[in-house]
């Protein structure tokens, strides 16, 4: 049986792992992620000779999903609003000064996407939309039976779509961003504006208040899940997907921030357009980018060998 090695990368940690032919989690782990390209690149090569360690059957091939805007036609990350570090980067050519094997790469958000739609909450559909919500929010998207990228690969960047024009300045340059106004931070932002609180916390903290009843946390996952509404009723009345899947770090809160997500997006959607969506919390959690960035290694060594 063949495997395939994917490579997850996150603002504070990189995952990684194997799947089998039928796309079955055989090994995960992760690393902290560094602060350096260099020293990232350098965290891969001793990640791979570890994962061709613990195997012995032959890793056929590898995925990587990284943060940013990926250009299909320089390879190339384009701009990382949350690692920096990677912008402009030749990727390729020093990723196989480690990597013995072909690999693939792409938007980390598109890989997750691509796993849910290949072995998560997204199976068995045509088209469907993935968000992933964290520090900062990505997505995925499902056209037709394939991964949509776009015409230069910059497809899904659903994140950056405007919801509040009065919003919060975004690191990617933009204003009102759905990232400025639906993520973790965001959260946090809006719980200490209503709090009048400069404490330290993360979202977790303010979901465990908004558990014990606090009016202010459960109003900051309330305002977050209006403006994650606002986006879902665009991309629902753009798109009419089949599917749109809620996954991340922030949707272990979803209790409080899922009920008014939903509800501003029936608010914002054509009737019959919200009806013939379901939208759900993604299923495969933190590993949906390790194995998605392993099965687009799969598809792709897969095409590659139909056309020699």
């Amino acid at each position: 049986m063949a495997v395939f090695a994917g490579f997850d990368l996150g603002g504070t940690q990189l995952k990684y792992g194997l799947i089998d032919d039928a796309g079955t989690l055989l090994f995960k782990d992760k690393a902290p992620t560094p602060p350096t390209i260099r020293e990232l690149m350098g965290l891969i090569e001793t990640l791979w000779q570890d994962l061709k360690r613990r195997e012995s059957r032959k890793i056929r091939a590898a995925g990587f999903g990284f943060p940013g805007i990926y250009s299909l036609r320089e390879k190339k990350i384009f701009q990382s609003p949350n690692y920096a570090e990677l912008d402009n980067f030749d990727l390729y050519p020093a990723i196989a000064e480690y990597i013995d094997v072909p690999f693939w790469v792409d938007n980390d958000a598109n890989m997750a996407a691509f796993g849910e739609w290949k072995c998560g909450a997204g199976r068995g559909v045509s088209s469907m939309v993935l968000l992933t919500i964290g520090t900062g929010i990505g997505g995925g998207i499902i056209l037709g039976g394939k991964l949509w990228q776009g015409s230069c690969g910059y497809a899904a960047e659903v994140g950056h779509i405007i919801v509040n024009p009065d919003g919060e300045r975004c690191k990617c340059g933009l204003q009102g961003c759905l990232e400025t106004e639906a993520s973790a931070p965001a959260i946090v932002r809006k719980y200490r504006a209503l709090a009048k609180s400069e404490i330290p916390l993360t979202s977790e903290d303010i979901y465990h208040r908004a558990k014990n009843g606090e009016e202010k946390a459960r109003h900051a996952f309330s305002e977050a899940g209006y403006y994650l509404g606002i986006g879902l009723g665009m991309l629902i009345n753009l798109l009419n997907p089949e599917k749109i899947l809620l996954g991340g770090g922030v949707m272990t809160t979803g209790e409080f921030l899922l009920p008014p997500t939903i509800e501003e997006a029936r608010r914002r959607s054509y009737k019959a357009t919200f009806a013939c969506c379901s939208i759900e919390r993604a299923g495969l959690g933190n590993d949906a980018g390790l194995i998605g960035s392993a099965s687009w290694a799969k598809e792709n060594l897969t095409d590659a060998n139909k056309m020699d």
